[in-house]
């Protein structure tokens, strides 16, 4: 099922995305060579508990009774998502880390009251899931890597552009995967952007890759839609293989991965980023 947002609602998700992007900015400047995944973990915590919100990776079922264990999805060089937050991980110069978060905001009566938020009945908290990511260099960085990060940046605001009311999900799809493609890059088949807002994942996948024209999972986007947009990049092939940990997702020729993402409310007229 397909969540359509109120207005009401896509405004109190915009100023969850809001108060999520600085927390974002907040992370992205404390990795550093010689600095701890965990540090970037607590940190995070404190901020998302300092805003009234609550972390909606922490505990996230993977399936198979492994559940994700941290706030922030920590992904380095050839990692491609879901790498973890874990005390003896350190950043290490020409690093590229991938920093995936997202919070479900606001939890808190009074936040409510203040905002007057609706409910979402949906989560036990009664808030609203945003969800976004950017890639960052430690310290200095190779040119491939750079490139890597500008061009995956670049494939996200082309995704962007092309989500259109009346438009559909191959609409995005096409845009990412012929620029990335285009620089000799490998578009990850395996996983997709998401629908959020009722929930941190809901429907429609959101395609990085061209699917069929017919497929019924190539849906017309409409107004009141909220997606995650996420192009997930590698420098190699596409092909993606699985960690020991059964959840962390590496590329399968050891090739470096970036990843950039947004939530995206689709307009009358056109569309919205509400982690800004």
């Amino acid at each position: 099922m397909i969540h359509i947002k109120t207005k009401d609602e896509i405004r109190i998700i915009k100023e969850g995305g809001r108060r999520l992007a600085e927390i974002l900015r907040r992370l992205s400047l404390e990795a550093k060579p010689g600095v701890a995944t965990v540090f970037i973990e607590d940190l995070a915590n404190k901020l998302i508990t300092e805003t009234g919100g609550y972390s909606a990776f922490k505990n996230y079922p993977m399936g198979g009774g492994i559940f994700f264990p941290s706030t922030v999805c920590i992904s380095i060089n050839d990692e491609v998502v879901h790498g973890a937050a874990y005390p003896n991980r350190i950043f290490k110069a020409g690093d590229i880390v991938d920093l995936d978060i997202g919070m479900e905001w606001p939890i808190t009566p009074e936040l409510r009251q203040e905002f007057q938020a609706p409910v979402n009945s949906l989560s036990k908290h009664g808030g609203y899931f945003t969800d976004t990511c950017l890639t960052v260099g430690i310290g200095k960085i190779s040119s491939a890597a750079r490139k890597l990060l500008r061009v995956t940046q670049e494939c996200l605001d082309l995704g962007i552009a092309a989500a259109q009311p009346g438009k559909t999900i191959n609409d995005i799809a096409r845009a990412v995967q012929g620029y990335a493609e285009g620089h000799g890059y490998g578009v990850v088949r395996d996983l997709v952007g998401h629908g959020v807002g009722y929930l941190a994942h809901e429907k429609p996948d959101v395609f990085n890759f061209e699917i069929k024209e017919k497929s019924p999972e190539n849906i017309v986007l409409r107004p009141g839609m909220v997606i995650a947009i996420e192009p997930m990049i590698n420098a190699g092939d596409w092909p993606i293989i699985v960690a020991d940990n059964d959840y962390t997702i590496l590329t399968e020729d050891g090739s470096l991965s970036a990843h950039f993402e947004h939530t995206v409310a689709i307009t009358d007229s056109g569309n919205e980023i509400l982690t800004i």
